[in-house]
């Protein structure tokens, strides 16, 4: 498998100035993948370290957090030397140590020639728990496989390549013939190991079976969220959210049977752990967005689009005869994966636009940023329609100067109406300041 985070780990490691650093991402989406086939290549030994297995181990993290003294513990139980430019030093599911979090600091500031590495699924939950001061820990944040990733993930690499390059550049049959390979993804989704037991066995019913088993593991992580929520009412959210994707969310619709504050920290729990996004409606006046969000106006995405199906037990045999991809589940899939796109390549964080005023609403569904503009998109099922919203955007916002329209066809541009219509599988790079629209 590669990953583009693959890159990002390399730097890392032959930095002249290194902090820890600690992979952060839901569960199974690759963390300690990345960290034992990438990050400890190059190093003579790797000591992991399983703090959610080896409990018994947290007495090396107690009152006494100098390194070498951690060091030397650890040595002892691993039977290995750790020796700075030649171990890498692996703290698994940190998160069920807290003390080891603070740990890293002091390994910044007395060990720093040492390569220590952390990962952790549910990393929210600790990190609010345990102080950890600014500017001596990295984060990298991992997600599920984008598009790209899963074309190199199933061996595709020509496609790999001509889905990276501008549409512009790309024939139409091309561009085509990857918005047949979408539709599989769209079901099939980015959890790594879906993707590796659909490219063995070329079967979507083994990659659901094992989105099955994901879920199932997501569900058994409720005992970790009790006495906090209900583990029904989390379930119900859960279900909710998926079936609700672009979506307005309102608390109290989540589930009828609890309170609209009840659902909210169930919804605020899903988000801690990164099984959703939550994603804010931003006034485009100016940047950054996030100046301007209105959290009490959202809409929310989950953590993979082949969960969601999987949740939402979309009707995979009707559902895949649709040529079009924004008639899937009634467009619900699209809005998924362009969300899942956006979130990979924004770091997580990204907003829409709504307005509401007496006998007029308007909304467009995702808004980009690209070299210091923003990028408002809209994901429609064809290159027809009034796109009202999008020309009152456009009409409205300076700072908006041209939007996007993904759909399920080839590359057009409306220089007349200030917009590019993109086919739907160039979602990631639409606000990657690396993409110029021609």
């Amino acid at each position: 498998m590669d990953r583009f985070a693959q890159e990002q780990v390399r730097k890392w490691t032959s930095a002249q100035r290194r902090k820890p650093l600690i992979v952060r991402g839901a569960r199974q989406v690759g963390k300690t993948w990345l960290i034992e086939h990438v990050a400890a290549t190059g190093f003579a030994s790797v000591v992991k370290v399983d703090l959610e297995k080896r409990r018994d181990l947290h007495v090396h993290f107690g009152d006494n957090l100098d390194p070498k003294v951690i060091i030397r513990n650890l040595e002892l139980d691993s039977g290995v030397r750790i020796l700075p430019g030649k171990t890498l030093l692996f703290l698994d599911e940190i998160q069920a140590c807290p003390r080891a979090i603070m740990a890293l600091r002091y390994f910044y500031e007395q060990m720093p020639e040492l390569h220590v590495i952390a990962a952790g699924s549910l990393l929210e939950f600790a990190l609010g728990e345990v102080s950890v001061p600014v500017g001596r820990i990295q984060y990298l944040h991992i997600y599920p496989m984008t598009f790209r990733e899963y074309l190199l993930g199933i061996g595709n690499e020509v496609a790999a390549e001509c889905a990276a390059r501008h549409p512009s550049e790309v024939d139409e049959g091309m561009q085509r013939q990857l918005l047949k390979e979408l539709k599989t993804y769209l079901f099939v989704g980015g959890m790594p190991e879906c993707v590796q037991v659909y490219r063995e066995t070329g079967s979507l019913v083994e990659a659901f079976k094992v989105q099955a088993e994901i879920i199932g593991s997501y569900r058994d992580d409720f005992a970790k969220y009790a006495p906090r929520v209900d583990h029904a009412c989390l379930d119900t959210v859960l279900l909710s959210v998926a079936r609700q994707v672009g979506e307005q969310i309102k608390y109290t619709r989540l589930d009828e049977h609890h309170s609209g504050p009840t659902n909210r920290r169930a919804f605020e729990l899903f988000c801690k752990a990164r099984v959703i996004h939550k994603i804010a409606s931003s006034d485009p006046s100016g940047l950054p967005l996030r100046a301007t969000a209105n959290e009490k106006r959202f809409k929310a995405a989950m953590l993979d689009i082949g969960l969601m199906q999987s949740l939402c037990q979309v009707p995979v045999d009707m559902e895949l005869r649709h040529d079009d991809l924004l008639a899937i589940y009634r467009g619900r899939l699209a809005e998924q994966f362009v969300a899942q796109e956006l979130i990979a390549s924004h770091s997580s964080e990204i907003f829409y636009w709504a307005r509401e005023t007496r006998g007029s609403s308007a909304e467009v569904d995702y808004l980009a940023v690209r070299d210091g503009r923003i990028v408002p998109v809209e994901v429609k099922s064809g290159a027809g329609g009034s796109l009202r919203s999008l020309h009152l955007m456009l009409n409205n916002y300076q700072n908006c100067p041209e939007g996007v329209v993904l759909y399920s066809g080839t590359y057009a541009r409306r220089p007349e109406q200030r917009l590019t219509f993109m086919p739907l599988y160039y979602a990631a790079s639409v606000g990657d300041p690396r993409a110029e629209v021609v």
